[in-house]
């Protein structure tokens, strides 16, 4: 497993060793020992989530007020995935990180407690499958508007996002909740 910083340093794409043959591929997907050793990492995942998407749905950008870390993966397809820094000590407050994950290639995203995260949808469908350090906990759902300019995310789309009714409802950065 090979661990890259992103331009938020706490935002890891992580590449797993794949084996490939011609029956196939194989690779640990998550492995907590090894996380522990090349990433530092001491979270406890509680939660596995799953969601099928068609081209252009734009989904985000989502966030828990009790802190929620994301490790996301595309087992389907090609998604762009966005994290947004909502802790307000954090010196990259309100930057954001968007990789391309792709079924492909096989990377995740590791999205830790205290950031809002959204995916747009590039393939004619994408799944994507992430584990979350805390239960899904609807009192606690806030949303981030995904067009907002403050933010100005660079969202790989031409024309209109498949958007739900909750997502246009989102919040601006500067009107939400975020984490102190």
């Amino acid at each position: 497993m090979k661990v890259i910083q992103t331009e938020i340093p706490d935002v890891l794409l992580i590449e797993p060793q794949v084996f490939e043959d011609e029956r196939g591929f194989f690779y640990e997907s998550y492995n907590k020992r090894v996380w522990r050793e090349k990433a530092n990492f001491t979270e406890h995942f509680v939660q596995d989530n799953h969601s099928r998407s068609s081209k252009n749905v734009l989904r985000g950008l989502h966030y828990q007020i009790q802190p929620q870390g994301k490790l996301v993966r595309v087992v389907v397809g090609e998604v762009f995935d966005v994290a947004v820094d909502l802790r307000a000590t954090s010196k990259y407050f309100g930057q954001w990180v968007g990789i391309h994950l792709k079924a492909k290639n096989k990377q995740q995203l590791w999205i830790p407690p205290g950031f809002a995260h959204g995916f747009l949808v590039l393939s004619e469908y994408a799944e994507t499958l992430y584990k979350t350090t805390d239960y899904y906990a609807p009192e606690y759902e806030r949303s981030i508007l995904w067009c907002d300019p403050d933010l100005a995310i660079a969202w790989p789309i031409e024309g209109e996002p498949i958007i739900s009714a909750k997502d246009r409802v989102g919040k601006r950065l500067k009107e939400a909740e975020v984490f102190t």
